[in-house]
């Protein structure tokens, strides 16, 4: 794109977006055009099958190899379907030689608007991605939207609210699904050429509610507080200066997510949400979580700390260094050896990769909960993930007499599994099983299992401990005594829920 970041006029953004639709370039249309073959080919940064898929003067197959395989197409067969000059003007096309070549990524992403929104189509600018043996992408690169921004996208509450931030957009992702949930969003990001490029993706979206702002962090929201704020930051941990501004900043280790979250209160109303992706340090003779549940914990807030991956240092090194296409450069190994002795000289065994979700509950208890969870679980997560922090809030705040005179129902898709030697008098385990949500499995005693078959929220904890004591002939101020820490704990995990 040209460095001049021209104006991209709303009459032309909608003229385009109209042509995009009525030629079927939209998530379902290229997933089906494309098909699996291709799609994972592309995945391989091979291009052959989908330029094979996308072959001929049909518009959509022309709409994909210019806007999304970065092939040139004869500018003769461009002006039949788009404003090319027009578009060239703006800095989206350049012509040359009869043939018509896009200077962006165009991607067609389909937009969740929160539980009541729905999903609606969008479309997301970006650069163009820089494939092996092409060089590098520059400093101020913008990435397109990927793996990441879907996971984040997914992870955001449900509104309505009245402002949202978007802290580093990006190409606008965050932005795009924000503007459904909100009356107003703030999209910032330290890089012009990003927010010019947001503000084209919410143009070509339809999106009319979003205002951008440049500076780093914080700063350009100084004073100000939102209901919701999000963050895809420039998370990656390397040595030195940042060499890209889309994944590294000039803080050191995982300081940027850490100051994100801390400063986070300061710009939350009561009762916001900040929920960002991040990276952090695991650090011999330490405890990512102490480290990480340390961020949440110096807020005062309540949170959710999810660790999804870690990677070691090796893994993590290849990762990033395939992602600048720096894999067979001559650059390749000393970055290499670098990096890795920066992460022996802070004795780093490993990198986590996974989501920080804080709400600012204030006069309140504050309840952090840190965990890891490998498995596949219910998307999209911000549905439910409120009842996953009031859970844990409820369970810490109940002393052991509230608890057994508290009202407590099985949690919705919560089954029970039995697993024993057919025609045993008794179970080898007892497990409950939550079939949505998080997926999680809790083996239980039989008191516990007794007690998820009768509760539903209708008569007091203490009252059915007493009754199926009676029932299994056991001490029933034992059972009162020994039953509320693990229930406390089904509370914490979702297999309870405390009604009133």
């Amino acid at each position: 794109m040209s460095e001049s970041l021209r104006p991209f006029p709303r009459r032309l953004a909608d003229r385009l977006r109209h042509i995009l639709i009525d030629a079927d370039y939209t998530v379902s249309g290229v997933r089906d055009r494309l098909g699996d073959t291709a799609a994972r080919a592309l995945a391989r940064e091979q291009l052959v099958p989908a330029l094979r898929a996308t072959g001929g003067e049909e518009r959509l197959g022309m709409l994909l190899r210019l806007w999304w395989l970065h092939e040139p197409i004869p500018e003769k067969a461009a002006r039949g379907i788009l404003p090319v000059t027009e578009l060239a003007e703006a800095g989206l096309l350049t012509v040359d030689g009869g043939k018509v070549h896009a200077l962006v990524h165009l991607t067609p992403w389909e937009v969740d608007e929160g539980r009541d929104g729905g999903a609606r189509a969008g479309y997301v600018v970006s650069d163009p991605t820089v494939r092996p043996g092409h060089g590098s992408p520059r400093p101020d690169h913008v990435v397109g939207a990927g793996g990441a921004s879907a996971t984040l996208s997914k992870l955001i509450v449900d509104g309505p609210v009245d402002r949202a931030l978007d802290l580093g957009t990006g190409c606008g992702v965050q932005a795009l699904h924000l503007a459904g949930r909100s009356a107003e969003v703030c999209a910032t990001d330290v890089n012009p050429r990003a927010l010019h490029l947001a503000e084209i993706s919410c143009a070509l979206s339809g999106v009319d509610n979003v205002s951008t702002r440049q500076g780093s962090l914080y700063a350009p929201v100084a004073g100000e507080r939102f209901d919701l704020i999000v963050s895809n930051p420039p998370f990656v941990i390397t040595p030195g200066s940042a060499r890209y501004t889309y994944r590294e900043s000039d803080l050191s280790g995982d300081a940027v997510c850490a100051e994100i979250i801390r400063q986070a209160p300061d710009h939350l109303t009561d009762g916001g949400w900040i929920q960002i992706l991040a990276n952090w340090l695991h650090v011999k003779d330490e405890d990512w979580r102490d480290r990480v549940g340390g961020w949440v914990t110096g807020t005062g807030c309540s949170g959710w700390v999810v660790q999804r991956d870690v990677q070691d240092p090796a893994e993590y090194v290849e990762l990033w260094l395939r992602d600048s296409c720096e894999h067979g450069t001559p650059e390749y190994t000393r970055r290499y050896d670098a990096w890795l002795d920066y992460f022996e000289r802070e004795g780093v065994t490993g990198i986590g990769f996974g989501w920080i979700s804080v709400r600012n509950d204030a006069a309140q208890d504050a309840a952090v909960r840190v965990e890891e969870l490998r498995h596949e679980i219910e998307q999209p997560v911000g549905r439910y993930l409120p009842d996953v922090v009031d859970g844990a809030m409820t369970a810490r705040r109940l002393t052991d007499a509230a608890l057994l005179s508290a009202h407590v129902a099985l949690a919705p898709h919560v089954v029970e599994e039995r697993i024993g030697t057919p025609g045993a008098p008794d179970p080898e385990k007892i497990l409950l099983r939550q079939r949505g949500g998080l997926h999680r499995v809790a083996q239980v005693g039989t008191i516990e299992a007794a007690l998820a078959s009768v509760c539903d929220g209708t008569m007091p904890v203490g009252p059915l401990l007493d009754a199926i004591a009676e029932l299994t002939d056991q001490d029933a101020a034992a059972v009162r005594a020994r039953t509320p820490d693990v229930l406390r704990s089904l509370i914490t995990e979702g297999f309870f829920r405390v009604t009133r």
